[in-house]
């Protein structure tokens, strides 16, 4: 982000991220266009028709661009198995791309290879599930369901997720962005109990 811009932040964002909701609502489409250009070059410069290093590079490109974001902020990122995540106001950003086309938010779904410290994050950190549903009886609470919903450290165990959900490709770029509280299902799906659309930023020019 550069010079401070800002937007009319909602409500919702307003009680998560304090007097930071409008520079963050603003500066996270533009984090993102940025990370998928470092994307984009990395697939230009590997030379592969397909299945280049865009993917990866992109993820990457996002978790540092948002924590850069927070440190521009004055505000606090976290080392977390070796990858750093943006808190701000106690409330962590956790990017992912859930579809390398447009899809609806609600098939978003974790893949099955997903690492533990993902699905940790988005247990222990996440909204807890609506009242009434999936309720766990004792019989049912397993020692890796119990590490699954056990906050990190790092993190702090007030710290609450804030997804940010968007879908992108190499050769249209970013296609939507999503933020919100998404409560992860047994099934790898999301129940969102809360989520907002992000305008899209134009990619840097090179």
């Amino acid at each position: 982000m550069s010079g401070g811009e800002s937007v009319v932040p909602s409500e919702w964002a307003v009680e998560r991220f304090g007097r930071q909701a409008g520079r963050v609502a603003a500066a996270v489409p533009v984090q993102l266009a940025k990370a998928h250009a470092k994307g984009h070059a990395a697939h230009l410069a590997a030379g592969l028709k397909r299945r280049g290093p865009y993917g990866y590079t992109l993820a990457q490109a996002v978790r540092e661009n948002l924590a850069d974001m927070a440190r521009q902020l004055g505000e606090a990122v976290r080392d977390v198995r070796g990858y750093e995540y943006a808190v701000i106001n106690d409330h962590a950003l956790f990017p992912y791309r859930y579809a390398d086309r447009p899809r609806p938010l609600e098939r978003a779904r974790l893949p099955a290879n997903t690492s533990s410290t993902r699905q940790r994050l988005l247990t222990a950190h996440g909204p807890d599930p609506q009242e009434g549903l999936f309720e766990l009886g004792d019989d049912l609470t397993t020692e890796e369901y119990l590490e699954l919903h056990e906050a990190f450290e790092e993190l702090g165990a007030s710290t609450e997720l804030v997804c940010v959900f968007f879908t992108a490709d190499v050769e249209n770029g970013i296609h939507v962005i999503h933020w919100g509280e998404a409560h992860l299902e047994p099934d790898r799906t999301f129940t969102w109990l809360y989520s907002e659309q992000l305008s899209v930023a134009p990619v840097p020019l090179e």
